[in-house]
C-alpha cells in the first residue's frame, strides 16, 4: 500500500496547508483590482496637477497630458507673491491653528464631563450636541452674519475662528465621548485617592489615555477646517483676510482666460501639500484609534 506525501505529513504530525477556495481567490482578486483602480483615480490627478505646476500656460493649454519642457519653479514664486497665496496661506494657518487648539481643548473637556459625570441636563446637553451635527451650515449663514456684525467681528480672523470652533465642536464632543466613556473608572479613583483634583486628573491622567481619539479627531477637524469654503466666503469678504479656499477661487476667476495656469496649479499644490503632510505623519495614530474603537 502506497502513501502519498500528504499522508506522510499527517502521520508525521505536520499541518497540511489549507487550499484557498476558488470563490475566495475570486473575491480577493476583485478587491485588489478595485483598490488598484481607486488608487489610480486618486493618484493620477494629483500627479498631473504637480506636473502642470511646472508648465507654462501654453503647455497646459496646448498639451495638458505632456511632461513639462522644463521645471518652472518661478510658478511657485508667482503664486506665492503675485497671486497673494502667501498671505492667504498665513491667514489660513492662523485661523485653522487657533481654531483647532480651541476646539480640541474645549471639546475634550466637554466630552469628558458628559461621559464621566452624572448631573441634571447631562443627556440634554449631549443630544443637543448631536443635533448640531444634523444642522446644515447654509441655514446658519444669515444668523451668523448678523451676530458677527453686531459683535464687530464680521470680516475678521477672530470672527472666523469663533465660527470654526462652533461648527467643529459637536463632532469633537461626539467623537471623544465614547473614548472617555470607555476609560476604566479605577484609574480615576486611584488619582482621586492620590490627592489629584479634577483638573489634575483630567489633564494628567484621563486626557493622555484618550490620545488615540484626540489624534484622530484632530486630523478630521484639520481637514474639515482647512478645506472650509462656504463660511469664509459668506462671513469674510475682506480680501486682506482671505483664507486659501477664497484666495484660490479669486485667483482662478480674476482674469478669465488670462489666468497664469502654471501659477494656478502651483497654488493648488501649495494648498493640498499641508493636508497630505499631516495625514502622512499622523496616519498611524488614525489607524490605532480606529483599531482601539473596534476593540472597545
Amino acid at each position: 500500500m502506497t502513501t502519498t506525501t500528504a499522508d506522510r505529513r499527517v502521520m508525521a504530525g505536520a499541518r497540511v496547508p489549507r487550499q484557498r477556495a476558488p470563490e475566495g481567490r475570486g473575491v480577493a482578486t476583485a478587491a485588489h483590482i478595485a483598490l488598484i483602480l481607486w488608487s489610480l483615480l486618486v493618484i493620477l490627478p494629483l500627479v498631473w496637477t504637480v506636473l502642470s505646476s511646472f508648465k507654462s500656460t501654453q503647455e497646459v493649454l496646448g498639451n495638458p497630458l505632456s511632461l513639462p519642457g522644463k521645471l518652472r519653479f518661478e510658478n511657485y514664486a508667482n503664486a506665492w507673491t503675485t497671486a497673494g497665496i502667501g498671505r492667504y496661506f498665513a491667514n489660513t494657518v492662523i485661523v485653522v491653528g487657533v481654531a483647532l487648539v480651541l476646539v480640541m481643548v474645549l471639546g475634550a473637556m466637554c466630552a469628558y464631563v458628559l461621559a464621566r459625570f452624572t448631573f441634571p441636563g447631562n443627556r440634554l446637553i449631549y443630544y443637543s450636541m448631536l443635533a448640531g451635527l444634523t444642522f446644515p451650515v447654509f441655514l446658519a449663514i444669515v444668523p451668523l452674519f448678523f451676530v458677527l456684525k453686531n459683535l464687530a467681528l464680521l470680516n475678521t480672523l477672530p470672527g472666523l475662528i469663533i465660527t470654526y470652533v462652533a461648527f467643529a465642536l459637536p463632532f469633537t464632543v461626539f467623537f471623544l465621548h465614547s473614548f472617555f466613556k470607555a476609560l476604566p473608572g479605577e484609574i480615576y479613583e486611584a488619582a482621586q485617592i492620590d490627592g489629584a483634583g479634577e483638573w489634575r486628573t483630567f489633564f494628567s491622567v484621563m486626557l493622555p489615555m484618550a490620545r488615540p481619539g484626540m489624534a484622530s479627531v484632530a486630523i478630521f477637524n484639520f481637514l474639515g477646517l482647512w478645506n472650509q469654503f462656504l463660511l469664509p466666503v459668506a462671513l469674510n469678504t475682506d480680501s486682506n483676510n482671505y483664507v486659501l479656499s477664497q484666495g484660490m477661487a479669486s485667483f482662478a476667476s480674476q482674469a478669465g482666460y488670462a489666468v497664469d495656469f502654471g501659477a494656478l496649479f502651483a497654488a493648488v499644490v501649495i494648498t493640498v501639500a499641508p493636508v497630505l503632510v499631516v495625514y502622512i505623519i499622523f496616519q498611524r495614530q488614525l489607524q490605532v484609534s480606529v483599531t482601539a474603537g473596534g476593540v472597545k
